[in-house]
């Protein structure tokens, strides 16, 4: 199906999830005239679960572009006055190893901040129509059809019949388990544990008067660490991370409400300020880390898959939002190029997974050599006390040389792609000019050859 010159609305589209990736997708899409999107959420209300979420620079970009950057700034979020966005310390001291600041040069409104996860989605909700949204909708069958369109049911017995299918529906997608079935993901044997406090609960804890201002990973062995950052309005953030065997335990990817005590436990050797914050906790949500090979690519046929459903990757690096986001943007821009172009939904598709497959190829190296610093420090021979691994910890996988992912700009990317191709496609053209116009001589040629053969016979 070619899309160029539809009438208006005329390629429909299903989003399936209404997270950050769905309703970005969303937002993006509804800007394309000859598109008409829908999302369909399984929830019976579009929530956010979790704690705190970080915008980073590329994260502002992608808001301002769908107009929710100003609906956020003035919704409650926590940037430190000093400029760092982190700082690690080590979890046993308390002592600073090092702070990261935003690249000199970053414009003030774009660098990082942290919000509860809630406050971005109400942001990007604000932009999307409320009709486009449709809730309690939990996808049961994919069926692709002769006519190469796409056959959708629910559970709640609604169908739709769609041009494009986009997999929003994170980690655990099903759209993801249809387009590429032989994938798979599996527990990490990582954990994460996370919660709100009160910030005027930690500004009492002696030792934390100062850093209930600090966003701040607290670092131990083993890849052990918690995270504590304010995120404004009151609300104070605790996220842990740490090692869990998965024999005869059931792990869910979602919040999983359990003790306060199932958290604190890891943390008995901890800096006495950081474990007063950690006490403080009441509700504490569970979620294990569930991870996959990268994908070939990030479509197939008529679905594209965003956010965490295409890279099922064991972390975001703290910038999952801005992924998602940037996806949906990338999404939006293929199609118009393919509109423009008198192109097919699968070439537009082919276009977003020139774009974002190497960016994804990337990331699954930064995390090949955190796995890579793991092993080696799980070399018995090393010896290492907990403030030296803890160094080499932070040395090795935080030292800001990843950073680059917080300042991509995805739509330089997508600009200079569409440059290489026009190149290419005008080079493919003026190759196909000079092999017709070498043939029409060569005929031309062997015409004249004949006639002047046909004229001696005579």
């Amino acid at each position: 199906m070619t899309i160029s010159n539809l009438p208006s609305a005329d390629l429909k589209i299903a989003i399936i999830g209404a997270g950050p990736a769905g309703l970005g997708a969303l937002i993006t899409l509804s800007t394309l005239p000859f598109a008409s999107a829908t999302i369909y959420e399984k929830k019976p209300s579009v929530s956010e679960i979790g704690a705190g979420i970080s915008i980073q620079p590329n994260t502002w970009r992608m808001l301002e572009r769908m107009g929710a950057a100003e609906t956020l700034r003035s919704s409650p979020f926590h940037r430190a006055e000093d400029g760092h966005y982190t700082q690690h310390r080590n979890g046993r001291t308390g002592k600073l190893v090092s702070a990261q600041f935003d690249s000199a040069g970053t414009p003030a409104a774009h660098q990082h901040a942290r919000c509860h996860r809630g406050v971005l989605q109400s942001a990007l909700l604000k932009r999307v129509d409320p009709a486009r949204v449709k809730t309690a909708h939990r996808l049961t069958h994919i069926t692709h059809l002769p006519s190469g369109r796409i056959h959708l049911a629910f559970d709640n017995g609604a169908t739709d019949e769609v041009d494009l299918l986009i997999g929003a529906d994170g980690i655990r997608s099903v759209v993801r388990s249809v387009a590429f079935p032989e994938h798979r993901i599996a527990y990490t044997g990582r954990t994460s544990y996370r919660t709100l406090v009160r910030a005027g609960d930690v500004a009492k804890i002696e030792g934390m008067e100062k850093e209930k201002e600090v966003v701040a990973f607290w670092h131990a062995p083993g890849g052990r660490w918690a995270y504590t950052c304010n995120l404004g309005d009151g609300v104070f953030e605790i996220t842990t991370m740490v090692r869990e065997g998965g024999e005869g335990v059931e792990r869910v990817s979602w919040g999983k409400d359990v003790a306060a005590e199932k958290m604190i436990e890891h943390f008995a050797d901890f800096h006495e300020p950081v474990k007063g914050v950690l006490r403080l906790a009441e509700k504490v949500q569970q979620y294990a880390l569930f991870a996959g090979t990268r994908l070939p690519k990030v479509h197939i046929g008529a679905i594209a898959l965003m956010g965490d459903a295409s890279h099922p990757l064991s972390g975001a690096f703290g910038n999952g939002a801005g992924f998602a986001l940037e996806d949906a943007y990338v999404v939006s821009q293929s199609l118009l190029w393919a509109h423009e172009r008198n192109k097919s939904i699968q070439e537009a598709l082919q276009l977003f997974d020139k774009v974002r497959s190497p960016h994804y190829e990337r990331l699954y190296a930064v995390l090949d050599g955190y796995a890579a610093t793991a092993k080696q420090l799980e070399n018995p021979n090393l010896h290492l006390s907990f403030d030296e691994e803890v160094a080499v910890l932070v040395t090795s996988n935080w030292s800001g040389v990843n950073n680059w992912m917080h300042y991509y700009d995805v739509a330089k990317a997508f600009s200079e792609m569409i440059e290489d191709l026009d190149r290419k496609d005008a080079e493919k053209s003026a190759g196909n000019r000079d092999v017709i116009e070498r043939r029409a001589k060569s005929l031309l040629d062997g015409n004249l050859e004949n006639l002047v053969v046909e004229k001696a016979r005579l």
